[in-house]
């Protein structure tokens, strides 16, 4: 499904106004927020997709984590989980839901979130996911939106899995990358979130479907900012750049080049593998935080200690007004 689907379906459609509703669907934001009172709002994010990897429990982890993640990205605690299940069950064996559901458990387990219920319907395909509801201080919220001029840009996982998930269905990935691969995707942004508190952030956001790039646009496309992004400082995951300079990337990163490539300047003269990673879509990816440039390497050094792979990758610009990509 291309990036645009949901918001084309919903353009056009009002709802009542909500005094309380500080962020609805129409903002384009990981979750939405309800007040409570001046000092606590609920957050909320529901999430769920087709196996991405071949072993059931770590399905279940993975999609447990890229759940999680847009609460992380908006500054919030989960605090409850409920799950979505399609499944097969005239077909396959229940004991693969029950690992599904085992591996989800373990990461909410982790993040210490309560599973209190959910939904399944039988389906011909497994697909599994959950809606989230978590915490936020209200006047604490991290907005995908709000970057601030000069801020640099610090990401806090490598790319590349989307990529790598499709050399998988393709048989050709190796053990040792799949791990790796999955190793990041069930890596929670619970503590990358918790760091980036501590600092001076202007906005965030979580790397997932639409690529490094396509979340980029979102966070500049109502603004009068552009971004600077250094490619070489960007962390890519082992082989990745050999299997896009072979074809082998997912259909979504050809919507999100269609839908977002018009924010990049000369997009056509830049290397198609290059620009392929950039906008692959990622499962469960790092969070792309928007920091004050004097607290910049101080949380990069945090984040660094508590065995995060962050990186500082560009920054934020009132002096372009697009996306530029320097080799």
């Amino acid at each position: 499904m291309s990036p645009e689907v949901l918001d084309r379906a919903l353009s056009g459609m009002i709802q009542p106004h909500y005094p309380k509703l500080l962020i609805d669907y129409s903002q384009a934001e990981d979750a939405g927020i309800y007040l409570i009172n001046d000092d606590l709002a609920l957050v909320q994010t529901l999430d769920f997709f087709p196996p991405i990897v071949d072993d059931p429990y770590q399905f279940g982890q993975i999609a447990a984590c890229n759940a999680l993640s847009d609460i992380y990205a908006m500054g919030g605690v989960p605090k409850t989980a409920m799950s979505i299940v399609c499944f097969p069950d005239d077909t396959l064996d229940i004991s693969i839901l029950r690992e599904i559901m085992q591996g989800a458990l373990s990461i909410l387990i982790e993040a210490e979130t309560a599973l209190v219920g959910g939904h399944s319907i039988s389906d011909s395909d497994i697909k599994f996911g959950l809606s989230i509801t978590g915490l936020v201080n209200p006047n604490k919220i991290i907005k995908n939106n709000t970057p601030r001029d000069n801020d640099v840009i610090i990401i806090t996982k490598p790319i590349g899995t989307g990529i790598i998930n499709t050399v998988l269905k393709a048989d050709m990935a190796s053990p040792q990358l799949i791990n790796l691969a999955v190793k990041y995707m069930t890596q929670l942004n619970k503590q990358a979130s918790e760091i980036a508190q501590k600092y001076d952030i202007s906005c965030g956001t979580d790397i997932t479907g639409f690529g490094l790039l396509g979340h980029l646009v979102e966070v500049i496309q109502d603004t009068r900012l552009g971004a600077i992004i250094y490619y070489n400082k960007i962390k890519v995951l082992p082989e990745v750049l050999d299997f896009a300079k072979m074809g082998l990337v997912p259909a979504g990163t050809y919507n999100n080049k269609e839908y977002r490539s018009c924010f990049i300047p000369n997009f056509a003269d830049y290397p198609v593998e290059k620009m392929d990673i950039l906008f692959d879509p990622q499962t469960s990816g790092g969070l792309l935080l928007g920091v004050n440039p004097d607290q910049a390497d101080a949380m990069l050094s945090e984040l660094t200690l508590a065995g995060i792979d962050a990186y500082i990758c560009g920054k934020f610009s009132s002096e372009i007004l697009k996306i530029e990509v320097e080799f």
